[in-house]
C-alpha cells in the first residue's frame, strides 16, 4: 500500500475518535474555499492523525455553500455547517466548535492568511500539555494604520487587563476540545480566546506563524472593528474585576462612595452643631446629598446586574444561531 493510501485511513469515519478538528468560519469566500480545503486536507494528512474539517457558512449569499457541498464528495473529512443567517465571525466559530468532536480544535480563517501547513506547529505545542496555543503572526503586510497598529494597541491592552502575555490574541488558535466546547462565546470573544482561557487557569503558549497575504477576494474587516475591540477589552476587564460577580465591583464602589459621603456629612453636621454654620446654603451639602444617591445607585446596580447574570446563566443553553443545513463527506473506502 502506498504512503498516501495509508494516510487516507487517518481521515475521520463515523464512530471513530477524532484527534484534530479544524473549524473555519466563511462568509462569501467562493474564491478561497476550494484552495483552503485542498491545502488543509493535505496538511492534516501529513500530520498523520485522525481529523475533520468543519467549514461554517455564515449566511453566505454567493456560491460558497454549493462549492462546500461539492467538495464534500471529494474530501471525506469535510463537513459543511450552513447557518440560517449571517451572525458574525464569532457566532459562526462558536457553531463550528459546538459541532466539532476533536481532542484538539484548531480555529483559523478561511482566506489562507493562516497557512494550513503550519497547523502542525500548534498541534505539537498542544502535545506539551497546553490548554491553548496561539499563533503569533510574523511579517504582517496589511495596512499599518488600519490593521497592524490597532492590532498592537488592542493586544497590549488585553495583556494589561488579563495578565496573559500572548502578543497576538486573535486568529490562528488550537484549543483543548472539551474546553473549547465548554466556552459560551459571545460576539467578539474570538479575539479574546487566549485571555479567556488564561483567566480560567489554563496553560497558554505562543508559537510563531507566518502571515501570508489573502489568497483572493476582499477582507471583511474595517476600521470600525478597532472600536469593537476596545469595548471587548472593557468587558473583559469588567468580568475579571468582578470575578463574574457584578455585585463585587458595584458593591465596593457604592461602599467607598458611602464612606466618603458619611465622612463629609459628619463634617458638615459638626460645623452645624458647634459653629452654627447653615447647611442648605453650602455647596458641600448638595454634594453630600448627590453622593448618597450615587451610593444607593451603585448598590442597586450591583443587585440588578447580579440578578441579570443569574438569569443569563439560567438560559445559557440557548444558542445564538440556527443551523439551516449540514453536509458531510462520504467515509473513505477501506
Amino acid at each position: 500500500m502506498s504512503d498516501q493510501g495509508a494516510r487516507s485511513h487517518q481521515v475521520w469515519v463515523p464512530g471513530s475518535t477524532v484527534a484534530i478538528s479544524v473549524v473555519t468560519p466563511m462568509h462569501n469566500e467562493e474564491s478561497c474555499v476550494a484552495e483552503f480545503v485542498r491545502r488543509t486536507n493535505a496538511a492534516l494528512l501529513a500530520i498523520g492523525r485522525t481529523y475533520e474539517i468543519i467549514i461554517v457558512s455564515d449566511g453566505s449569499t454567493d456560491c460558497t455553500e454549493a462549492m462546500i457541498s461539492d467538495l464534500c464528495l471529494e474530501f471525506p473529512a469535510l463537513r459543511g455547517v450552513f447557518l440560517a443567517r449571517n451572525g458574525g465571525q464569532c457566532t459562526a466559530m462558536y457553531a463550528g466548535i459546538q459541532e466539532s468532536c476533536g481532542d484538539v480544535v484548531v480555529v483559523m480563517d478561511g482566506d489562507l492568511q493562516h497557512a494550513p501547513e503550519e497547523i502542525h506547529r500548534l498541534v505539537e505545542a498542544m502535545d506539551r500539555g497546553n490548554a491553548l496555543v496561539s499563533g503569533s503572526r510574523q511579517g504582517r503586510t496589511e495596512s499599518l494604520m488600519l490593521r497592524r497598529a490597532p492590532s498592537r494597541l488592542a493586544n497590549w491592552m488585553l495583556r494589561r487587563v488579563s495578565g496573559c502575555n500572548v502578543r497576538d490574541m486573535g486568529g490562528f488558535k488550537a484549543i483543548q476540545g472539551d474546553l473549547a466546547r465548554s466556552l459560551r462565546l459571545r460576539p467578539g470573544h474570538h479575539r479574546l480566546l487566549p485571555a479567556i482561557v488564561w483567566m480560567r487557569g489554563g496553560a497558554v503558549e505562543e508559537v510563531f506563524v507566518s502571515a501570508p497575504p489573502r489568497f483572493a477576494g476582499r477582507s471583511h474587516y474595517g476600521i470600525g472593528r478597532s472600536l469593537d475591540v476596545l469595548f471587548d477589552v472593557l468587558m473583559l476587564w469588567f468580568q475579571g474585576a468582578t470575578h463574574s460577580r457584578p455585585m463585587y465591583l458595584f458593591g465596593r464602589i457604592g461602599m467607598v462612595v458611602l464612606v466618603v459621603d458619611v465622612a463629609a456629612g459628619s463634617w458638615l453636621l459638626w460645623q452645624r452643631v458647634f459653629q452654627a454654620e447653615p447647611l442648605t446654603e453650602r455647596p458641600m451639602f448638595f454634594v453630600v446629598v448627590m453622593l448618597f444617591f450615587a451610593a444607593l445607585f451603585m448598590l442597586a446596580m450591583g443587585f440588578v446586574l447580579e440578578l441579570l447574570s443569574d438569569a443569563v446563566s439560567g438560559i445559557g443553553g440557548v444558542r445564538p444561531y440556527v443551523i439551516r443545513k449540514c453536509v458531510t463527506g462520504k467515509p473513505p473506502v477501506v
